[in-house]
């Protein structure tokens, strides 16, 4: 009898840990990167153009953000965003006014401040990076090749109120 039961917990640990050993080995996931909520704010030349960005919470694989682009008092451009957990990992999923259809952004790099997207088949950016800057700060920036050379755009956004 105790050969049977000993058996029994043999297959039972057998069947049980490749389960615990996929667990342990956990897909990137946009459960860290409650960093990216809230509100982000930059204001370039004195005022006169305005980049912001609002992130919601992850909640359920995904987070969703909108950027809007105010330059001379006029929306010059918008998107919306969302960065979602899939079987690959993370992507990056933009849809911007400038295009009816999405682009994809695979994560490239991943850690606990900052984040690397790539789409080597897109135009214009290829990367989209996030870093997170403390509390109060995001920095993104967008880079990618254009004639032949490495060209790239820093926006270091301040935590500003949601309105």
């Amino acid at each position: 009898m105790k050969i049977v039961s000993v058996l029994a917990f043999v297959l039972a640990a057998v069947i049980v840990l490749p389960g615990s050993v996929a667990a342990q080995e956990q897909k990137a996931s946009t459960d860290g990167l409650g960093w990216m909520a809230g509100c982000w704010e930059l204001n370039a030349r004195g005022g006169a153009m305005v980049i912001s960005e609002q992130w919601m919470k992850p909640a359920g694989g995904t987070l969703i953000g909108m950027s809007r682009t105010v330059s001379g008092g006029k929306t010059v451009a918008y998107e919306f965003i969302r960065i979602v957990t899939d079987a690959e990992g993370i992507s990056y999923v933009a849809k911007p006014s400038s295009s009816r259809e999405e682009t994809v952004f695979k994560i490239a790099k991943s850690s606990p401040t900052e984040l690397v997207f790539e789409n080597l088949a897109h135009d214009f950016p290829q990367r989209i990076i996030y870093r997170n800057g403390g509390a109060d700060l995001l920095n993104a920036r967008i880079e990618g090749t254009k004639g032949g050379k490495l060209s790239g755009m820093d926006i270091p956004m301040k935590r500003v109120k949601c309105e």
